[in-house]
């Protein structure tokens, strides 16, 4: 239903699990927040993996963002299944083991609860709109409507019309391909390295009664095969039948130099709020929804900066996407090596090093 009122505290562009999160913390803060999104609903179509580490891995791998439980309420029905191994899988085949508590989504029910979680704090959504302009405080819809507000957040994925009208920042972008596949699989958790996905990583993800399988490259090194070729050849590689066929993009750049200009911010994949070396997106996209929301909120209240946006991240996030741009620049320079020598890497000596690399610890002990 199309809002009366035109007139708002703040507009969230986006509805997805960064645009949702901002919008509740703005609601819980006491300001009048409207959410525009032109799908609907929103969470369809699904374009992910569904892959989030459970609440207690996410302290572990990102000690300094308080109260996780308070963020990250995942209901049981958004949940397919819950694991407890994680495999790297060099092309040998013979892969590295590790613990790893993770929570295979059904990714399309996760942004749903978002959704009424965000409204039940008193946020408004208009559903099935497209943003065509921002303007300052004005934002004007394809279809001639108008809408004002103080501020104005941009979270709609990493071609935001926000970021790319105003902040024109270029980011490493690699295209993903993943299908749903109905079938029997063991419940390890796979991340795949080297020619099987040239730059990336290909992924298996258990849910109850099949898999999310997929893969992303970098196109600059995919040596003139296409990701149609390089996602066919794994997917083969997997019994069970296809139920559902998806594609996407995943910005592997990490955060951009700045997510505030004047009274614009942006958050989530539009402000580059993905972990480069394990491409890490959705509870990192609700971190930074978290403190958007909250220093919106106190900004409309008491004048607090916008810029203490960028402060906060920084205390909360700023070591762990340093060390995620880190091990992804190291990890960049290893698969661009034959498979060969990516067997030599994958060993006992290097497992716990590795490790700390996509958990985006400090790579010195």
């Amino acid at each position: 239903m199309q809002p009366t009122r035109t007139d708002w505290d703040a507009i969230v562009i986006g509805g997805g699990p960064a645009g949702s999160t901002t919008a509740r913390y703005i609601a819980e803060g006491g300001a009048d927040v409207l959410v525009i999104d032109g799908r609907n609903p929103i969470g369809s179509p699904l374009q992910c993996g569904e892959l989030v580490p459970s609440n207690e891995e996410m302290r572990r791998l990102c000690p300094d963002v308080p109260e996780i439980d308070d963020l990250l309420r995942t209901p049981e029905s958004a949940i397919s299944m819950r694991t407890s191994e994680m495999r790297l899988v060099p092309p040998s085949g013979r892969p590295l083991c590790y613990d790893f508590e993770g929570v295979v989504l059904d990714r399309v029910a996760h942004d749903e609860a978002l959704v009424e979680l965000a409204e039940s704090s008193g946020a408004h959504y208009l559903v099935g709109n497209r943003v065509e302009s921002v303007e300052s405080e004005t934002v004007r819809l394809r279809d001639g409507s108008e809408y004002t507000a103080k501020v104005v957040i941009g979270a709609g994925g990493h071609n935001d019309l926000l970021r790319k009208s105003e902040w024109q920042t270029e980011s490493l972008v690699i295209p993903v391909k993943f299908v749903l596949m109905s079938g029997d699989f063991d419940e390890a958790l796979e991340l795949h390295f080297g020619s099987v996905a040239p730059g990336g990583y290909a992924w298996k993800f258990p849910k109850q009664g099949g898999a999310n399988i997929g893969l992303g490259i970098q196109t600059a090194l995919a040596r003139g095969k296409s990701l149609n070729d390089y996602s066919e050849e794994f997917f083969s590689r997997y019994e069970g039948t296809v139920e559902f066929s998806g594609a996407g993009s995943l910005p592997m750049s990490g955060t951009i130099a700045s997510f505030v200009k004047g009274n614009h911010l942006l958050v989530g994949d539009a402000a580059g709020m993905v972990l480069p070396s394990n491409g890490a997106g959705i509870t990192i996209a609700m971190i930074g929804g978290r403190i958007a929301g909250q220093v919106v909120a106190e900004h409309l209240r008491d004048g607090t900066p916008l810029g203490e946006y960028e402060t906060r991240w920084e205390s909360q996030m700023g070591r762990v996407m340093r060390n995620s741009k880190r091990a992804f620049r190291l990890g960049s320079l290893l698969f661009r090596s034959p498979d060969w020598l990516l067997n030599l890497a994958f060993n006992r000596l290097t497992k716990a090093f590795i490790w700390r690399a996509v958990t985006c610890r400090s790579l010195l002990f």
